[in-house]
């Protein structure tokens, strides 16, 4: 059958084609049909591997190894010698932190610091985009490499986003086997950092409820240290370990304040820790803003120039809260971490300062059952104090009188001299009682500051040195009448008779005795009207007769103080050393007094007397 005309002319193409598809040659045709599908396995091994780095990235929920995981996981899905993760600073002008891959720990020890986020990197922080660079060293951005540091030209960097935030930039280079990065490596690239964003969110709100519920645990060790311990010292103690391990801190400290506007460190935990004890915060420091109840924070203080403590420039980061409490100030947590750590987050923040309001709370209820505590020790010392003025002073002042009296019917002179000495004695008791019922009524630590307190504390510290605690009588309105000036010159001299004491006298008993006011003439000397008498004090409380102190004090002359410490040790040999007296000299000349020394009572030990005028 012949064809016909319709047909005639597609068969005459059909018959063209054969010879056309066999001049092809199979061998091309094989070619193109292999690279075809080496091309779709290749896609589908990519996208193999992507989905198993996504995978990989989210399989943890702890941040730094989440970070970890994804420059490891961009490294081996675009072939990258060397692949780093650079974390950007709260205020984003640079590099928080700076993860890397390919480098190992000993090249990294050579080069030294990590990257800060200046040149390409700088330039992937300031413009958020993907960057793709043939050759890095040919950018004019390009800041060039650090000693040591393996040669780089292929430069791939795309930024990570979290909640639509730039977290930080994934940066990829030295692609194997040659070559740039290709836009296909680009795609795959930002394809694992939105999956990556993802993971790192996770990990820091996992990472953020961990940190909160510690704080709250701290927070409420804190609160049952303080409720339970026998002293606040012991809990706050507690607070300054538990606020310095909460916040990664190097060293953590609470602050109390002193008075003046100061703040000292009453506890402190960690590095340094017994340098900046008891110390007083510095004029400038940022004590002052603390006490004002405003939080202080310094990024890094190795380098601020607004920090004024010395010691704090051996640390980086800083943060400083006020402990407040109905309106009131009680105190400061500060944490210092070492330099090049990660900077204070406002969440990190926000935790301080809501463990300083709980911790300051719990500090108010402590010092409420302290007052509490207080109170009935001042009420047991008030009834104390009377019974001793009202039984036994009476008592003692009443045999003095009959003593007194039985001297003076007595007609043997041993016997009146027995008399006499026995009244003596019971005059320092009566001083010696009378100086404890002061020390009852007024040692309640938050006693003003007075001259006499600060007498009794010089007295109370001596003990230590001399092996018993120093007897102290007072005459007078010693408060009123000695002015600041002349008191620090008095105390430094009380501490010098007293120190001399403990060294040289080899004394059992010393006694001190302070009386103002007391008339002196012009050479520092007081005007008497008869002769010294010996004992802690300035006047007899039984006879009213000399001062047991030192001479009594006639009229006329000039005003003045006078200050004897008396001991009955081996007294001062001739030809000894006379530089402690020659300091008490100058003292004393130099507020119009003066100083000298005599034998004690009966010959026995030494009286020292000092002088200024007032």
């Amino acid at each position: 059958m012949e064809p016909s005309a319709e047909n005639g002319p597609r068969a005459a193409r059909a018959s063209h084609r054969v010879p056309e598809i066999a001049s092809l040659g199979l061998d091309t045709l094989v070619t193109e049909v292999s690279e075809r599908l080496q091309s779709a396995a290749a896609v589908t091994d990519r996208m193999q591997r992507l989905l198993e780095a996504v995978v990989s990235v989210g399989s943890g929920l702890d941040l730094h190894a989440t970070l970890e995981r994804i420059a490891a996981g961009a490294a081996e899905l675009v072939d990258a010698d060397y692949a780093a993760l650079g974390v950007i600073s709260p205020h984003g002008t640079g590099l928080s932190d700076f993860i890397h891959v390919g480098i190992d720990d000993a090249t990294a020890d050579r080069i030294g610091g990590l990257p800060s986020g200046r040149g390409i990197l700088g330039a992937l922080i300031d413009r958020p985009e993907p960057l793709r660079l043939a050759d890095l060293r040919d950018d004019p951005r390009s800041s060039g490499f650090p000693p040591h540091h393996p040669p780089m030209t292929s430069f791939l960097g795309v930024p990570i986003r979290v909640r639509g935030e730039v977290f930080g930039n994934l940066y990829l280079t030295e692609k194997q086997g040659g070559g740039a990065f290709t836009p296909e490596d680009e795609q795959v690239v930002l394809a694992l950092a939105t999956a990556a964003g993802v993971a790192i969110e996770n990990a820091r709100l996992y990472e953020e409820g961990r940190r909160r519920e510690r704080w709250i645990a701290g927070a409420a060790a804190v609160t049952t240290a303080l409720l339970s311990a026998d002293e606040a010292e012991v809990a706050l103690t507690v607070a300054a370990e538990q606020v310095r391990e909460l916040a990664d801190g190097a060293l953590g400290m609470i602050l109390l304040p002193a008075g003046s506007g100061q703040m000292r460190v009453a506890h402190a935990s960690g590095e340094a820790a017994g340098y900046v004890r008891g110390e007083l915060m510095p004029e400038g420091s940022f004590a002052g803003r603390l006490l004002a109840g405003e939080s202080v924070h310094f990024e890094d203080m190795s380098t601020d120039p607004g920090v004024v403590i010395r010691l704090a420039r051996r640390f980086g980061p800083s943060l400083a809260v006020p402990m407040v409490s109905a309106g009131r100030v009680l105190g400061g947590l500060a944490i210092w971490r070492n330099r090049g750590t990660v900077p204070f987050s406002e969440g990190e923040k926000q935790l301080a300062q809501t463990f300083a309001s709980q911790a300051a709370l719990a500090l108010r209820l402590a010092e409420g059952q302290r007052d509490q505590q207080r109170l009935a020790v001042f009420q047991d010392r008030d009834r104390i104090a009377r019974d001793l003025h009202d039984l036994v002073v009476q008592r003692l002042f009443a045999t003095g009188m009959m003593l007194e009296g039985a001297a003076r019917r007595a007609v043997v002179p041993e016997v009146q001299a027995g008399i006499g000495k026995a009244v003596d004695e019971l005059d320092a008791t009566i001083q010696e009682v009378r100086t404890t019922i002061y020390a009852l009524q007024h040692d309640t630590g938050d006693e003003p500051d007075t001259l006499r307190t600060r007498v009794l504390r010089e007295a109370s510290q001596a003990a230590a040195a001399l092996g018993f605690k120093p007897s102290v009588g007072f005459t007078g309105p010693v408060e009123s009448l000695v002015d600041d000036r002349t008191a620090r010159q008095l105390l430094a001299a009380l501490r010098e008779m007293l120190s001399n004491a403990a060294r040289h006298a080899r004394a059992s008993r010393v006694s001190v005795g302070l009386a103002a006011p007391v008339h002196l003439d012009d050479d520092g000397r007081p005007v008497t009207d008869g002769p010294a008498a010996d004992g802690p004090a300035a006047g007899s409380p039984v006879t009213g007769g000399p001062a047991a102190g030192g001479p009594v004090a006639a009229e006329g002359g000039r005003p003045g103080v006078l200050l004897t410490v008396t001991d009955d040790g081996v007294g001062i040999p001739e030809g000894g050393r006379r530089s402690g007296l020659r300091n008490l000299t100058r003292r004393a000349e130099a507020l119009g007094g003066d100083t000298w020394h005599e034998p004690g009572p009966r010959g026995r030990g030494t009286t020292v007397r000092w002088t200024a005028r007032l």
